[in-house]
């Protein structure tokens, strides 16, 4: 059943739309109550703060998922995210425990870009270019299928936080590296790595062609020609705008931003690096931040000693994200109290099994 399908089946009931703020918070909050220790809500960083404000845990999409196999207590986990980083979490969990995305709408539109009908043809034609000389990474933010995929190949997952760790690794296996779906981490990485642009290819997986502007044969990693919606919407423009608007700015990006944005910005890191750089920042300070706009307007509400803004003015928040609001949360931890659940994520165990392989290598490392 594809994933529309399944949010078909699966559509908020039309009392919740009507149902006032305050009545809702206070369910949700009975329900945990009564719940106890068997309930557990994971919130990512990108939800809404109607959300965030009830979730146990906060943090990036692995993170969060590490944590909710950890709480063996938890017989549910209702995962505020998308549905890549509901399925990582139903991977690592114990198959006592039952994973639940609120609103199965919630996907992601660069984990899209990469499936795995797609990534198979590809790899074929890959092979018969470069033939075995190439190992996979793949982005956390990525179907499950594709996790698998790179694991049976001997290849491993990747976060933003250990993305130059792992492609490090990744040149001692092999001389080439395939790194879906984002082109633009995979981009950035091996930039700081010392790989020249002139050495990297993309592969298009649409038109099935290699993109290059050096000779094919000297490449050293292969991008998948994918992308964050999001990210990907932060301009040199932008940039540039700051820069004669606000000079006593600092700008920080995340590494999904573009070659050219993140060459500009100040600095660039992982969502928990731009946390705790704005943290640690000094009191009086200005950050121009290059990443989604939830996340954003929460470190200005959380930092007022310091003038935190969007590298974007006009930049909308993740709208695949934002799908997981307080209806669906209340909907969803009521249906699991009465024990009718929906919207679970199962992984089947023949993919689970390869996504393990890929993850597994990933936190060997760290």
């Amino acid at each position: 059943m594809s994933l529309l399908e399944m949010a078909q089946k699966t559509l908020l009931p039309e009392h919740y739309k009507t149902m006032a703020v305050e009545e809702m918070e206070v369910r949700v909050r009975e329900i945990k109550e009564r719940m106890g220790d068997r309930l557990f809500i994971p919130g990512h960083h990108y939800q809404k703060d109607e959300v965030i404000q009830f979730a146990d845990a906060v943090g990036d999409s692995l993170q969060l998922a590490q944590v909710s196999a950890k709480n063996i207590a938890a017989e549910f986990v209702v995962f505020c995210g998308v549905h890549f980083m509901a399925e990582t979490a139903d991977i690592l969990t114990s198959d006592k425990q039952k994973v639940i995305l609120p609103d199965m709408r919630a996907g992601c539109s660069l984990a899209d870009m990469a499936n795995i009908e797609q990534t198979k043809r590809g790899w074929k034609v890959m092979q018969e270019q470069f033939g075995d000389t190439i190992i996979p990474l793949t982005y956390i933010n990525s179907t499950a299928a594709i996790k698998d995929f790179v694991g049976r190949q001997g290849g491993a997952t990747v976060t933003s936080s250990n993305a130059r760790r792992m492609l490090e690794w990744a040149f001692t296996q092999k001389e080439r590296v395939l790194f879906l779906p984002d082109q633009h981490l995979g981009r950035n990485t091996a930039y700081d790595l010392g790989v020249p642009l002139d050495a990297m290819a993309v592969w298009d997986p649409i038109r099935e062609q290699f993109e290059c502007d050096g000779d094919l044969a000297d490449v050293k990693i292969i991008l998948w020609k994918g992308h964050c919606s999001v990210h990907a919407l932060f301009t040199v423009e932008n940039v540039e705008q700051v820069r004669k608007n606000h000079p006593d700015a600092k700008i920080i990006v995340h590494p999904e931003c573009s070659r050219e944005v993140v060459a500009l910005a100040d600095d660039a890191g992982s969502t928990k690096y731009i946390i705790e750089t704005i943290k640690a920042s000094e009191p009086g300070t200005k950050w121009a931040v290059g990443t989604e706009m939830n996340l954003v307007n929460r470190l200005t509400q959380q930092f007022t000693d310091k003038e935190v803004f969007s590298l974007n003015p006009y930049m909308c928040a993740c709208m695949t994200m934002n799908r997981i609001d307080l209806p669906h949360l209340l909907w969803a931890l009521e249906t699991v109290e009465q024990g009718k659940i929906i919207n679970q994520i199962t992984v089947e165990e023949e993919i689970a099994e390869g996504a393990r392989l890929a993850l597994d290598r990933m936190l060997a490392r760290g």
